[in-house]
């Protein structure tokens, strides 16, 4: 199994950084989470014109056709900015649900509307419903459109969670791949904060001084921030493996992805740990840019998913086969 990213995906990715650099993220996340989706939907548009939105979604519905090896390299872009908004609703979900009971509603999606999706147990609050123009809900295999309820808070203030009831029903499809793609698209998102983390955490250590020296010299601070080095380069063969599972229809693609999920937010959560070490209390206070990733990070470890679930989806694989 190969696991290079080859020169298409690299260019993909470089076209989304570069897009999502010029746009002044932070800015755009504290304006989201002030209840002003204005400046953050424009992203989304733009991101929908390089082909974000509509990876997944067949040429014929205005889409690209992509697969899931297209589907990490550009959402891992995506959090690396932290992109607020149903992200992995919109771009992974919502997309596989629809191809199979509404693919009427796909064209929509590719030109730019958002979509949040509800699924008990595992993501039984809509994120971001107020922003999105389709709320669906998954309640085992029927799929229905929803009405979202009364929003309640995240940790993360870009996320609110809505509860979702049933209203017109749409169709019923085998939930799993769906919620594979929703897992490998979060671990997608954690493995950019991760990176963003550490980035911006090496920066700080070489600028910051204490007696007389960039703290980044001492040996202890460069010890941890090798730990998530590792981490991240540990959890992304694992990530791309599990998309390249996922593309070929591998019977142990949910294993993958789980494994995926589980590395990626261990690594992240890690990231997360030392950047606020590093920096200290400063970068957990709303007015450092720092805060915007930790508490995204925190609140996408157990999305789609938590670790324990995507833990046991591991050991469940395995002993199965262990026991043919």
């Amino acid at each position: 199994m190969r696991f290079a990213l080859d020169s298409s995906h690299e260019d993909f990715a470089s076209s989304i950084d570069a897009l999502l650099t010029k746009s002044d993220m932070p800015a755009v996340i504290r304006a989201w989470n002030s209840g002003d989706t204005g400046p953050g939907l424009k992203v989304w548009q733009r991101l929908a014109e390089t082909g974000v939105n509509g990876l997944l979604i067949a040429e014929e519905h205005d889409g690209l056709g992509a697969d899931a090896v297209d589907l990490v390299v550009a959402v891992e872009q995506l959090g690396r900015h932290a992109v607020p908004g149903p992200v992995v609703e919109t771009v992974a979900v919502a997309p596989a649900l629809l191809s199979a009971v509404a693919p009427e509603r796909l064209a929509a999606l590719a030109e730019g509307s958002l979509a949040t999706v509800a699924a008990t147990p595992h993501a039984p609050f809509a994120v971001d419903a107020d922003a999105a123009d389709l709320v669906l809900l998954v309640d085992g295999d029927t799929v229905s459109l929803g009405t979202a309820g009364e929003a309640r808070n995240s940790v993360d203030q870009s996320r609110r969670l809505y509860p979702v009831t049933a209203a017109e029903q749409l169709g019923t499809v085998g939930f799993e791949a769906a919620f594979d793609l929703g897992a490998l698209a979060t671990a997608a998102q954690l493995q950019g904060l991760g990176r963003t983390l550490l980035d911006s955490t090496v920066e700080y250590a070489q600028q910051r001084k204490q007696f007389g020296r960039a703290i980044g010299s001492f040996q202890a601070i460069k010890h941890h921030l090798a730990e998530v080095a590792v981490a991240l380069e540990m959890a992304r063969p694992l990530l791309h493996g599990a998309a390249l599972s996922v593309r070929d229809g591998s019977p142990t693609a949910s294993r993958d992805v789980s494994a995926a999920q589980v590395a990626c937010g261990d690594a992240a959560y890690l990231a997360a740990r030392v950047a606020l070490q590093v920096h200290g209390a400063i970068g957990y206070t709303q007015e450092h840019d720092l805060s915007l990733w930790l508490t995204k990070v925190r609140a996408l470890v157990t999305a789609w998913g938590t670790p324990d679930v995507h833990r046991a989806r591991v050991v469940a694989s395995l002993e199965s086969g262990a026991a043919s």
